[in-house]
Order: C-alpha cells, then sequence, then structure tokens
C-alpha cells in the first residue's frame, strides 16, 4: 500500500519538551514516523500505510494536547509556521498586567528605603495575581503533563513559582515576615538568615514577568519570521475576468476551472496558473524568482499565477487551480522544510526529553545538600529553587524551528527554496559541484553569435536574407536568425524545409538558401571557397553550429549560431570555488563545445557528450572517490544525477522532473542563485549550531552557579529568560542575508525542494 503523509495542526503545546512528548507518542504506533516541531505548532506523519487520522488525534489528545484534522487539499491552508495573533494579543495582555502589578513587587523587595510599615502585605496582595493569574499558562501545562505523569519544562517554572509563592505565604502567616517593620534587601547571590522571616514574593513575581516576555517574543518571533512566505501567499489574485464565448464576465478566482479562459490587462495579476493562448506581453515574476526584468510571454507560453502583466492584453487558459498552482505548491513545500528538524536538533530533543527528570533530582540533591553542610532551610530552599528556574532549556527547542523559519522565509523572497534542515546538513560537506552546462551555465536558447558576408554583404544584409526565409521555420536555429534579423524582413513565398539539412524560400523575386555547408554543396552543387571554409571550420571545432547562405545561386556568407553563455556563469563559477566547492562541467554536447564552455567560465574538469544514465554514472563515480557530490541541472535528463547526487539544485526555469528530484530550487535561471543558496543554507545551518551552543552552554554553566547558592532566583529566570530571547534574535538575523554577497562579506555569520512545475 502506498505511503501517506499527513499533516496536524496541534494545540496547548508550550515547550520543546512537549513537542517532544507528542512525537513520542505517535511513533509509537505501528509503522507511524512523526516530527512535531514546537515553533510552527504542527506534526508531520508519514506511514507505511493507510493511517487513520482520527486515531492520530486521540493518540495526541492522550499525551494531553488537542490535534486537529487537515483541510481538504481543495481549501489549502497556508498559515505558515506562525504564532495566532490571538495568542500574540493574550500573551501581551497577560505580561503587561503582569509587569503593571509585579514590578512595584520587586522594586519595593529590593529596596530598603522604600519599605514602609506593613510594605509586604501590600507586595502580597499585588504579587497575588501575578503567581497565580499571570503564571497560568506555566501552571495549566505543568498540570495537564502531570495528569499524564510526564513533566515538562513548564513543570520546572510552575513549581519554581508555586514554591517561592508558597514559602512567602508560610513566612508571613506562620513566621515572623509578616510583622510591621519587616526589612528585606536585594543581593544577586542568595543569604543566608531565617527562613520565616524572608518572603520570596518577587522572585515569583519576576521570574513569571521573564518568562512571559520570553513567550512573547518567541510568539511574536513565530509570526514575523513567516512573514514573508505569508506575504508571497497573499499576493495571489481574488478576481479573474471570466472569457466564455466572446462574454466577459468577472468571478472570484475559486470559481475557475481547469479549461477556462480569462483575461489579463496591463496592471493586472494573472489570476492563476495557464497556458497564454492570445495576445503578448511582458511578466514581472519578480514575486516568484527574485528578477526584477520583465519576461516575454507570447501564445504558448506558461504563466504564473499572482504575477504581474505589466504590458499587453492576454488571453489565458487554465491550467492549474487551488492547491495545484505554483504558488500554493510553494507554500507546502516551503512550510514543509520549516517543520524537519535537523540531526542537531534531534539531539538537543533527546537530551530535553530526560532533562526535566534530571533537574528535579539536582534541585533537591542542591536543598538536601544545602540543608546538611550549611543547616540553613532558607539558603538551601533559595539554591534549589534557583536550580529549578535557571534549567529550563527553553532555548534547546527554539534553535532551530526558529532559524529554520527565518531562514526559509528569507529564501522564499529571494527565490531559493530548500527542502528541509536535513539538506543544510549536506550543504556543508559538500566538495564537488556538478554543473549540466545547457540551461544552467548556457541559457539553453540558440542565439546569432556571428555573422560572416562575403564579397559586397553586410550583416543587415546577410541577416535580412536568412530571416526572411527562416519566417516560416520552427526549427531553434531559424528561430534564433529571425530573432536577430529583429524587424529587417521582408515576405517570403515557395517555404520549404528539408530536414536537418535547411530550408529555401523566394525572397522579393530571389531564391534563397539556409542551410548545413554539406547540404549546399551536395544539392547545390555550392562548395565553400577557401577562406570561408576556414571560418566554418573553426566554429565548428567550438561546438557551435554554422548555417550558409545562398542568394541566387551564390554564396553570400555564413551565420554562426549557439547556446551563449550566461552573462553570470563565469562570476558563479569563481564564487562557487571561493566556497570551498570543486566544479565539474557535465553535458551530453560534443567535446569541441564543452571545452568552449568550459574555458569561458574557468571550469576545467569538463566532461562531454555524456547520456543521462553517463551522467549518473559519473556522479556515483565521484562519490566512489570519496567526493559529496552537488549536482545542478535543469533538465529531464538530469533528473537522475540529481536525485543521486548528495545535494540536487535545480533551476527552476527547468523542467518539472529536474525540480522534483532535487533537494533544493533556485527559481531563477541565474546561476548566480545557486551560489546564495549554498551562501543561505550554510548560514542558516551555522545559525542553528551556534543557538545549539549557545543553549547547551547556558545551561551546562549555569545550573552548577544555581546549585553553589551562588545566584538569586530573580536573575537565574532573567538569564533563563534571556537565552530563549538570545536564540529567536540571533536567529532574525538571518533576515539581513543579502543576495549576490560574497561570503567574507555576507552580513550573517561565515543548501528549500520546491514546486513541482517550473517556471518556463
Amino acid at each position: 500500500m502506498a505511503e501517506t503523509d499527513v499533516e496536524l495542526e496541534i494545540g496547548g503545546m508550550t515547550c520543546a519538551s512537549c513537542a517532544t512528548r507528542i512525537e513520542r507518542k505517535l511513533n509509537r504506533l505501528d509503522g507511524v514516523e512523526a516530527t512535531v516541531n514546537y515553533a510552527t505548532e504542527k506534526a508531520r506523519v508519514k506511514s507505511s500505510s493507510a493511517v487513520d487520522i482520527q486515531a492520530l488525534i486521540a493518540t495526541v489528545a492522550s499525551a494531553g494536547y488537542t490535534a486537529t484534522a487537515p483541510l481538504p487539499r481543495e481549501a489549502p491552508s497556508f498559515d505558515t509556521a506562525t504564532a495566532k495573533p490571538d495568542e500574540v494579543v493574550s500573551l501581551r495582555a497577560r505580561l503587561l498586567i503582569s509587569a503593571a502589578l509585579g514590578i512595584p513587587v520587586a522594586i519595593l523587595s529590593m529596596i530598603p528605603v522604600l519599605q514602609f510599615t506593613n510594605w509586604q502585605w501590600l507586595a502580597l496582595t499585588l504579587a497575588a495575581p501575578v503567581a497565580v493569574w499571570g503564571a497560568l499558562p506555566f501552571h495549566r501545562a505543568a498540570w495537564v503533563n502531570a495528569r499524564h505523569g510526564a513533566t515538562t519544562m513548564d513543570t520546572l517554572v510552575s513549581v519554581g513559582v508555586l514554591a517561592a509563592f508558597g514559602w512567602s505565604l508560610y513566612a508571613l502567616f506562620f513566621g515572623t515576615a509578616g510583622e510591621p517593620g519587616m526589612r528585606m534587601s536585594f543581593s544577586f547571590i542568595s543569604m543566608r538568615g531565617s527562613g520565616a522571616s524572608e518572603i520570596y514574593l518577587e522572585v515569583a513575581s519576576a521570574v513569571t514577568i521573564f518568562l512571559l516576555a520570553g513567550r512573547y517574543v518567541e510568539a511574536r518571533a513565530k509570526r514575523e519570521s513567516g512573514a514573508a512566505l505569508r506575504a508571497l501567499l497573499e499576493l495571489g489574485a481574488k478576481e479573474a475576468i471570466l472569457l466564455t464565448n466572446g462574454v466577459e464576465t468577472l468571478v472570484a478566482v475559486s470559481k475557475l476551472a481547469i479549461g477556462d479562459r480569462f483575461i489579463t490587462r496591463p496592471g493586472e495579476k494573472i489570476a492563476t496558473d495557464g497556458l497564454v493562448v492570445e495576445g503578448a506581453s511582458a511578466v514581472d515574476r519578480s514575486m516568484l524568482t527574485g528578477e526584477s526584468v520583465p519576461v516575454e510571454v507570447a501564445v504558448g507560453d506558461r504563466v504564473v499565477g499572482a504575477t504581474v502583466n505589466v504590458g499587453g492584453r492576454l488571453v489565458v487558459e487554465v491550467t492549474r487551480i487551488g492547491s495545484e498552482t505554483e504558488l500554493a505548491r510553494l507554500g507546502r513545500l516551503v512550510e514543509e522544510a520549516q517543520t524537519g528538524k535537523a540531526e542537531a536538533q534531534r539531539l538537543a530533543d533527546r537530551v530535553s526529553a530526560v532533562f526535566v527528570p534530571i533537574v528535579f533530582g539536582l534541585a533537591a540533591l542542591t536543598f538536601v545538600g544545602w540543608l546538611v553542610l550549611d543547616g540553613s532551610i532558607e539558603a538551601a530552599f533559595t539554591a534549589a529553587i534557583a536550580t529549578l528556574i535557571v534549567a529550563c532549556p527553553c532555548a534547546l527547542g527554539l534553535a532551530t524551528p526558529t532559524a529554520l523559519l527565518v531562514g526559509t522565509g528569507r529564501g522564499s523572497q529571494l527565490g531559493i527554496l530548500i527542502r528541509g534542515p536535513q539538506v543544510l546538513e549536506q550543504t556543508r560537506r559538500v566538495d564537488t559541484i556538478v554543473l549540466d552546462k545547457t540551461g544552467t551555465i548556457t541559457t539553453g536558447e540558440m542565439t546569432v553569435v556571428s555573422v560572416i558576408p562575403m564579397g559586397g554583404e553586410t550583416n543587415e544584409s546577410l541577416l535580412r536574407s536568412a530571416g526572411s526565409a527562416e519566417v516560416g521555420s520552427e526549427h531553434p536555429v531559424g528561430r534564433a536568425i529571425v530573432s536577430a534579423a529583429g524587424e529587417n524582413i521582408a515576405s517570403a513565398d515557395s517555404f520549404v524545409a528539408t530536414a536537418g539539412s535547411g530550408v529555401q524560400a523566394v525572397v522579393g523575386g530571389s531564391a534563397v538558401l539556409v542551410g548545413r555547408a554539406s547540404w549546399l554543396a551536395e544539392s547545390w552543387s555550392l562548395p565553400l571557397p577557401r577562406q570561408l571554409r576556414v571560418s566554418v571550420d573553426a566554429a565548428e571545432s567550438a561546438g557551435r553550429t554554422v548555417l550558409i547562405v545562398a542568394v541566387d545561386g551564390e554564396l553570400r556568407g555564413a551565420i554562426v549560431v549557439s547556446d551563449t553563455v550566461k552573462p553570470t556563469s563565469a562570476e558563479a563559477v569563481t564564487r562557487l570555488a571561493s566556497l570551498g566547492l570543486t566544479p565539474v562541467l557535465l553535458t551530453g554536447d560534443n567535446a569541441g563545445a564543452a571545452a568552449a564552455v568550459g574555458a569561458e567560465v574557468g571550469i576545467a574538469d569538463v566532461r562531454s557528450g555524456v547520456t543521462p544514465q553517463g551522467k549518473l554514472d559519473v556522479i556515483r563515480a565521484l562519490q566512489a572517490e570519496g567526493r559529496v557530490v552537488a549536482m545542478v541541472g535543469d533538465g529531464v535528463n538530469d533528473a537522475a544525477a540529481l536525485a543521486a547526487a548528495d545535494l540536487g539544485i535545480a533551476m527552476g526555469t527547468g523542467t518539472d522532473a529536474a525540480i522534483a528530484a532535487s533537494d533544493v530550487t533556485v527559481l531563477r535561471g541565474d546561476l548566480l542563485a545557486v551560489v546564495d543558496a549554498i551562501r543561505l543554507s550554510r548560514s542558516t545551518l551555522g545559525t542553528i549550531k551556534g543557538n545549539l551552543f549557545w543553549a547547551f552552554a547556558y545551561n551546562v554553566a549555569a545550573i552548577p552557579i544555581a546549585m553553589l547558592g551562588l545566584l538569586n532566583p530573580v536573575i537565574a529566570g532573567a538569564a533563563m529568560a534571556f537565552s530563549s530571547v538570545f536564540v529567536v534574535t540571533n536567529s532574525l538575523r538571518l533576515r539581513r542575508f543579502r543576495a549576490g554577497v560574497p561570503a567574507a562579506l555576507s552580513p550573517v555569520s561565515p543548501v528549500v525542494k520546491i514546486p513541482e512545475p517550473g517556471i518556463r
């Protein structure tokens, strides 16, 4: 039975431990492989057989959380990995009210000169709502998990806050802390004294405020980090002008069906993916590819929904609608990329899963140790609470998701789409990059590169004769000549094409022949003179196509046509080498053409005459040598090699098969975009590793300090919240990544699979 893939919306998660717990529950089901992402609040479930969605929802519910079934494909949702607005608003309100009540408590507790008679009872009045209502999200999550026999990071927070508040109540009502004239002072380290005379209301209040602030920043960051992709997905047109039997009707885009025809006028968005059946125009597709120059389209060309018609009127026949459009696929696949986990984050998840019980054990050990060695219950209590609070490893759960959200969001803005975090790991290891020639390094379109006139002919007159004769040709070489001739074309009669040889036509009363030298010599007895033969041989040895032009039985010159190298390819190869990658040129073309292109862009290792199977063999041979290989291609013949490579990179201007087989897709047809993809991927991976290092190092360093009684619980709470905020803000630096900047100049330290259909 075919493998199924289901995505669930998860509710009730408050920390990375929650995600880990749900993941473990789901993975216990037969044949199920689940990944739960705390930042995106989604679970991706793969099963080797048909999966019962209700069983998955029930399993999540048994862990104490909620799950929502996926929406039908006809009504896809692309709210990508973001905190819901009401969650952000709710957290902000809770934070502001808690801060308004708790800050006076902290000020009173820390500044003795402000402590008037019976000030502690005012502090209790203000602190109680903070410790109970303000910290309610932590208490609620801790209770839900406790009911299911589990502990999470919320358990640490809840126990810490309630312990500090409970001790304060004991000291006020049963100890001496409630007596008039009681005074307190603040210290960065725990102070010894009589536990019955000290209250910790400022600890309960301040820790709650710090943690709520951290949660609020996290929620804002989750919403902002997906803003680029959300904005992209919201660019789609809302209405379309439906054309039915010559009648124009304004309808909602959702009413369009495959085969319908709609009109797009200059300045309007194209309603959905389709095929131009009438008109010619220029289309601005920068929102998908990042290219600022509009692309010319005419009858027979594909257009993509949400791009902008900037030229003439177009009539487009619908080929894809709803969830099958390019824009919808882009959203789903970028979201899929954000849901995955890198190997480093999986290690962090395993650590956080066992971390909470260990911390409780360490806190208990700290309490007992201080009682035995010091005899002060207050010192023992303070050190234990500080240990609980400072140990919260929230930053571990945020390290990968936040960096992925920001990195993939920035990539979508630049037309770079990375399938998932596993791809990021590969970009670090790749040392060899194999480049297909046609469509990757070269434009993939035939262009006139030189004109060789004879006798009294000029370039313009030779192109006019040849272009006029080739107007009726469908061959790429003929179209290249027509394009080069431009408007300098006359009408032609009696057009006849000889397959594989050339064409003949009557132009202005003259018989014009355009074709291969061998055809003119054998069929028309027009051999080449020596001087022209030398030029033709030189061009053909470089892998170029040469057409000879004859008018009324006389040779008039030659036109050289070739697939030209893209203007930025040489610079891109240089930059790839600067990233530590060894370039290899791979092509099915002849040795002359391949060598010429290799020399032009600066690639020494050139392999020509390679079949699609041969490309696959080359990739495997390089891997057998111990190399980690990236493959860049755009054609159907590249698909197998892209799939076999350690890292497959498809040009978005290529075929669906190539894109489907790749790990990374760059939507621009520019090889420099591949450089940017690798740089962005490495920067994202570097940010993930930096985040994880900070989170691990923080806990390793802070817990012993707290256990030794050298950390006040208030400072412990602030430090713990700061670690999460640091991870989020460090990830947001990826938003400053700029395309086209050499690695040494990038503002970020030092490769997204994408839509199955390409853009042509």
